[in-house]
């Protein structure tokens, strides 16, 4: 609890805060081995949780459960949003070349 000074009168003021779950430098390290790991072993990792948890027990020795579960999460997650990026990517590919036809429909009879 903390008192301010007020005149002079005393008053109490309690401090409320929420306590991270996670601490941030965490998050970094989390992403620093799971990152150092895909570059190495780009091929072996796939979007399934559980067969990247089995690899990263073969590729890299992590002693603590939580540690290993979070680093086979961030691949996994990772992996699923870049694959899903590229599906968004060659969704929009057709529709760009759709779009430009018209175009050059109205460029040819124009002139």
């Amino acid at each position: 609890m903390v008192v301010e000074a007020l005149g002079s009168y005393f008053m109490p003021r309690k401090v409320w805060y929420i306590i991270p779950l996670m601490p941030i430098g965490n998050v970094n390290r989390v992403r620093r081995i799971s990152t150092e790991l895909m570059t190495t072993y780009k091929g072996k990792f796939g979007i399934d949780f559980k067969q990247n948890k089995k690899i990263l027990d073969e590729v890299a020795v992590v002693r603590s459960k939580g540690l290993k579960n979070e680093i086979a999460g961030y691949i996994t997650a990772h992996l699923r949003r870049e694959l899903e990026e590229q599906k968004e990517k060659e969704s929009l590919a057709p529709q760009e070349e759709a779009m430009a036809e018209p175009e050059e429909m109205e460029e040819q009879l124009i002139s």
